[in-house]
């Protein structure tokens, strides 16, 4: 048998047992973080700006179904390094409960949940599920800290719009007064769940699709600038047709289009003109085994690999530990 056969085989084998190794550990930790997990999937579900995260858990395991044959070609190795993203996320989830900030909590229960992956798998195997794991941070429901500052841009956008169409307008901040009555940008109309439901998608894509780092950065300014301008661009429509049948006419015309198919139109309008210029298939994005290999820092940080079931020692008693200064603070 060649060799590299004999690798892949010998690491396919492996691979089921780790797996369940981490399996455990996660266990352990949704176990210990339970009432941050309760709290988010409470958001994903009930609160509609945080809708779309219930999306990106069926994402990420595709990303890392798509990274399989890569995986298969790499033994999976402990790595208590990597304990150390694990160890800062657990002090940032107690630090976030002292100080009974969940945003805080959350991001250190999520930074926790990559740490021990990259523990137990290793950094070769990390490296390959880079992407991935980095995509778990957008299990945090995060966005109320910029609703303010969008219902304004809103607003001002949407009096631009108005006064530019011929119509008489006093603007006040989000009050918005017309002939047809007075018009306010209220949080739900701020355009802050589509915003970041749109850069959830354009991290997803700027992955994916591109490999220039130039074109990533141009799709990403176009996933926060359009769907701005177009919230802004349908308060206005709002407001505008208010002025021929009336605001509570247009107001049930705007629930209509408010949701997620006004979201879709934005979708297909940012897609379909970044469509030309997608560079690659999905598959081929993400560091290869060679690429990982051929990176000179790897051999040298990487050290003597430990057992996976040594790591998930390690996970559990920290974790237990860290569970127990929960309950004394």
């Amino acid at each position: 048998m060649p060799p590299d056969a004999a690798l892949e085989n010998r690491a396919a084998s492996s691979w089921g047992r780790t797996l369940v190794l981490l399996a455990a550990a996660w266990a352990t930790l949704s176990w210990v973080t339970f009432a941050e997990w309760s709290e988010m999937a409470h958001q994903w579900w009930d609160i509609d700006t945080y809708s779309h995260i219930l999306l990106i858990p069926p994402i990420i395991v595709w990303l890392v179904w798509i990274r399989g044959d890569e995986l298969r070609r790499v033994e999976p190795s402990g790595w208590l390094p990597g304990l150390a993203w694990f160890f800062m996320g657990l002090t940032l989830w107690l630090a976030g409960r002292i100080a009974d900030v969940n945003l805080i909590a959350q991001a250190g229960v999520v930074a926790a949940f990559q740490g021990t992956a990259l523990g137990i798998l290793g950094l070769r195997a990390g490296l390959i599920l880079a992407f991935p794991l980095a995509y778990m941070a957008l299990l945090v429901p995060f966005g109320d800290e910029i609703i303010p500052p969008l219902q304004y841009v809103t607003a001002e956008i949407a009096t631009a719009l108005t006064r530019w169409s011929g119509i008489e307008t006093v603007a006040d901040g989000i009050h918005i007064d017309t002939p047809a009555g007075l018009f306010i940008v209220a949080e739900e109309c701020s355009g802050v769940k589509f915003l970041i439901a749109m850069i959830a998608l354009g991290v997803l894509v700027a992955h994916t699709c591109f490999s220039s780092w130039h074109r990533r950065l141009w799709f990403m300014l176009a996933c926060v600038v359009v769907p701005i301008v177009a919230n802004g661009i349908r308060a206005w429509a709002t407001i505008f047709i208010a002025q021929y049948v009336g605001a509570e006419a247009a107001g049930s015309f705007d629930h209509i289009i408010y949701g997620w198919v006004f979201f879709g139109i934005v979708i297909a309008m940012v897609l379909g003109v970044a469509w030309r210029w997608f560079e690659r298939e999905p598959e081929d994005a993400g560091w290869s085994v060679a690429e990982v290999s051929a990176m000179p820092l790897v051999p040298r940080i990487e050290g003597k690999g430990v057992k996976p079931a040594l790591v998930l020692g390690a996970v559990l008693t920290i974790a237990l530990v860290f569970a127990l200064l929960a309950r004394l603070v």
